[in-house]
């Protein structure tokens, strides 16, 4: 039993874990670069006890790592170097539903895919959503502005957060906008905590709003014969179409995910693929749909493709898209989440893809992403005859490389999942001295003695 450990027992009996299983479960997430070595876990139940924990951490000058479903790509929630785990695993919770406001007040543990299957239950729908929902925590969503599949149509975690609780790194508990639609008196903390990745202050509660149910949601996926040709699809879609997703993926990433058990959508191959999805709502909607789709194929931008006729379908279709990071993770990939303004993709993609492909000819690339705005997902496999170590060595090169281009564009190196630890030494290229100066103010303020999830998005 740790000295560290002997701190909080007193406080959480049996829910502070120090056993080796527990150790090795939490404090890590999917980047698997650093090995979990937390000192402890801790399992809170309730707000008061995560003051109380973090007023015992200011005290002792104790180091605190937020854990939420340990799904994010950018070690934001890694204990690497003896912190102490605060897991939200039994603040999940559903407290509080309002018809009128369409609002729902939940506890951080709270799995993503659980709120969505609640919104259904009261006919209403929470539209974020991402390959991770199932296991994925509101709690770590807030933390990183969590994105996703219906970006395009529906916005980031950010636009449905209506009010949080916070305990901050001073153990105070801030409630923040109180789920008001309007708020105009002065500054709204709700938005800095959200995409802070816990360095300011834990999520004990959020209310989020809700939306109507969509209407007959329908799935195209689409082959095109090049990338340029699939932002034109786009782009014509949307000129008559509400969107609620437009997806793209390599023909690699076809490849690998046929593999992987999923059924072909159509006869035909191509070397890009999309996949769009909208409400078809009504005989209107629907016949715009396919004459767009016959006026792309006219134009040669869509070789073939296939429309879903049924949930079931579209479901299954979005396994083409859905699939792919578990299709490819056997292969050790290296990751990237980048993002530039929709207009500036081609050449962007065009330009990474080429300078990868120059320096390292043996490694494979499969692109997919969130096109429709402007996220896309790099994603080098390893060599099978190439040592980890030596494989992530030289991708850090391509992510210096990337990251220029990125800088180059005005665009972000972290579109979804946070800086954490993999991306700190990168913020600049996205950042300034100035907002990162700012940043590290508002750190300071929020937590002074640094305890909130230190050594994540910047060092002090």
């Amino acid at each position: 039993m740790s000295a560290v450990a002997d701190l909080f027992r007193p406080l959480l009996g049996a829910r502070c874990l120090t056993d080796e299983d527990s150790l090795k479960r939490y404090g890590v997430d999917w980047t698997k670069v650093w090995a979990p070595a937390p000192s402890a876990v801790l399992l809170p139940e309730s707000t008061e006890e995560v003051q109380a924990i973090v007023r015992l951490a200011n005290e002792h000058r104790i180091a605190l790592v937020p854990s939420g479903g340990r799904t994010g790509l950018s070690a934001a929630a890694v204990a690497a170097d003896g912190e102490v785990v605060v897991a939200f695993d039994r603040m999940n919770k559903v407290l509080d539903f309002s018809p009128f406001d369409r609002a729902v007040t939940v506890q951080p543990g709270v799995i993503t895919q659980q709120l969505q299957e609640f919104a259904e239950q009261q006919g209403l729908f929470y539209p974020v959503d991402f390959a991770s929902a199932g296991s994925s925590n509101i709690g770590g969503n807030i933390g990183t502005n969590a994105g996703g599949i219906k970006v395009i149509r529906y916005g980031m975690t950010r636009d449905w957060i209506t009010g949080l609780k916070v305990v901050t790194g001073k153990g105070e508990l801030l409630d923040l906008n109180k789920g008001l639609a309007k708020n105009a008196t002065g500054y709204d903390f709700r938005h800095l905590m959200i995409g802070s990745e816990g360095t300011l202050g834990f999520v004990v509660e959020a209310t989020v709003k809700l939306a109507r149910q969509p209407d007959n949601l329908t799935v195209l996926v689409l082959g095109a014969p090049g990338f340029r040709e699939v932002m034109r699809i786009l782009h014509a879609f949307q000129s008559k179409i509400d969107l609620t997703a437009f997806e793209f993926f390599s023909d690699k990433a076809m490849s690998h995910v046929l593999a992987h058990g999923v059924a072909r959508p159509f006869d035909g191959e191509a070397p890009f693929y999309c996949l769009l999805e909208f409400e078809g709502s009504s005989d209107g909607v629907m016949n715009d749909a396919m004459a767009l789709f016959e006026d792309c194929v006219e134009k040669g931008w869509v070789l073939d493709g296939v429309m879903s006729q049924s949930l079931t379908q579209a479901s299954q279709l979005w396994q083409l898209r859905e699939r792919i990071s578990e299709s490819i993770s056997i292969y050790t990939p290296y990751k990237n989440d980048i993002s530039v303004t929709v207009a500036k993709v081609p050449d962007f993609v065009e330009e990474v893809d080429a300078i990868v492909q120059a320096n390292y000819p043996d490694f494979e690339i499969v692109w997919f992403g969130h096109i429709g705005d402007g996220n896309m997902h790099l994603n080098i496999l390893k060599p099978a005859d190439l040592p980890k170590e030596e494989f992530f060595a030289r991708c850090n090169n391509v992510s210096k490389w990337v990251f220029e281009i990125v800088e180059k564009y005005n665009g972000s190196i972290s579109a979804e999942h946070g800086v954490g630890r993999t991306k700190k030494a990168y913020l600049g290229y996205s950042r300034s001295p100035e907002e990162i100066a700012l940043m590290k103010a508002v750190k300071a303020a929020f937590d002074p003695n640094g305890i909130m999830n230190p050594g994540k998005i910047f060092d002090l």
